[in-house]
Parts: structure tokens; sequence; C-alpha cells
């Protein structure tokens, strides 16, 4: 039986404020769980019913009715873990780096993460107005990927200016990317969903990409901003 004042403290952690008061995140779902189990990360209490089937340091075994108190979801999936947020770490400018300029979206996010650890991006810098990497939506786009993905928060023009390599922009108007010959290293930046990057990190941008429209219309109006990065992490590990 869970406690009241344990409920308050797994929903209050929905929001940024208390994740960083408290300094936990919440972690939902069966994969992803069993992944941040196998990571450095810190669990902190694990909250799962009989049929997750796992022996875990810190586990309460709760009932289905329990688990859908604290759930953040709408159907709840066997178990909600609690993971100590860790300590920020250096950011290593040896290889490619993503940028993020105000990216709102959780999903979008996610993804992100995902991509970067798919394609061997250790490091991804997001601006303060970029949405909370701990948000659970977020966590569970990532599919377990944040585990390997180094997530840095800060101003991006003051990194942008003092980093030593080509920092790469997405923009509708930028040069065919399919015609570039990428480097190895280097930032690329992605721009917020709706008004793509902002004008203060586009003056530090060194060279703007796109990528071209191929259908006959040529009607739609944009990509989706996780998609565009596929492409464009594609299109560096390709060259």
């Amino acid at each position: 039986m869970l406690s009241k004042s344990q409920i308050k403290l797994i929903t209050s952690l929905k929001q940024k404020k208390y994740r960083q008061q408290y300094g936990f995140f919440v972690v939902e779902g069966v994969k992803t769980i069993r992944e941040l189990l196998q990571s450095n990360l810190e669990l902190q209490k694990l909250y799962a019913t009989a049929s997750f089937n796992i022996d875990a340091k810190d586990e309460v075994i709760i009932s289905d009715s329990d688990l859908k108190r604290i759930s953040f979801l709408t159907t709840p999936n066997k178990a909600l873990a609690i993971f100590k947020i860790p300590e920020s770490k250096p950011i290593d400018n040896s290889g490619l780096i993503v940028a993020l300029d105000s990216i709102r979206d959780p999903g979008n996010l996610g993804t992100i993460i995902r991509l970067c650890d798919w394609f061997g991006v250790k490091e991804l810098i997001c601006s303060k107005e970029t949405v909370d990497c701990f948000n659970p939506k977020v966590i569970q786009a990532t599919m377990g990927s944040i585990t390997r993905v180094n997530v840095s928060y800060m101003n991006l023009v003051p990194f942008l200016r003092g980093i030593e390599t080509s920092v790469f922009g997405a923009f509708m108007e930028g040069e065919n990317v399919y015609h570039k010959t990428l480097p190895k290293t280097g930032v690329l930046v992605m721009g917020n969903e709706a008004n793509g990057v902002s004008k203060e990190v586009e003056a530090v941008i060194t060279e703007k990409m796109s990528i071209p429209r191929f259908g006959d219309l040529q009607a739609t109006e944009s990509l989706n901003v996780a998609t565009a990065t596929a492409i464009l992490l594609s299109e560096f590990s390709r060259n």
C-alpha cells in the first residue's frame, strides 16, 4: 500500500520544478526500466506489480490499482521507477555534436536523443528553452537512449561562438545537403518546431543546409524536426 507522501512525491515529478527540487525523475515501461537498471544511473525506488518479474534493490511490490494512481500513462505498464538525476558531465568536442534551439515537444526531444544514440552522437546541447530531457514523455520516447547520450543545457550563442569547428544549421533556404561533403566533426543546429533557428543563433552559424523537396507539387511546408535530424545525421554518417 502506497502512503500519501509517496504518491505526492511521485506525482509531483511530472513537473520540472519538483524534479529539480528533489533530484529525481520517473521512468515507465518495462523495456526502458530494464535498460536503465543496467546503466550507471542510480535507482531510488522501483514500484512494480507482481507480474513485472524482476529482483531489484529498493523494489516495492504494489497492486495494479496503486500503479494506476501514480502512473503518468493512460495504460500503466507493470512498473514505475524513480531514478536520481545524474550530475552533469564535461562536453566532449571531438566528434559531431547536435545542438537544439528551443525544441518544445517532448516526443521530438526523446526521438532526437534516440537518433543521437543510433548515429553515435554522444553530445546533445540544448538551449535553456528546450524541454527538459527528464520530462516523463521525453524519457518514454528515448527508449533507454538517455543513458548513452550526454545532454547539456546552456545558452547556445556563447557555446557556438567558442567552439573551434564548423557550425551547421538546418534551414529551408540553405545549401542542398546532398551536394555537400560533410566532416566527421562539427555542430549540427536544429531549430524550433514552429519558428526554426532563432536570429541570435543564426548569426553564429557558419554553414546553412537544407533538405530538398522531391514531390511534384512541393506543397509540404516543412519536415518534422526529428525527421529532419534523422536525414541530416544520416548524411553526416554517410560522408
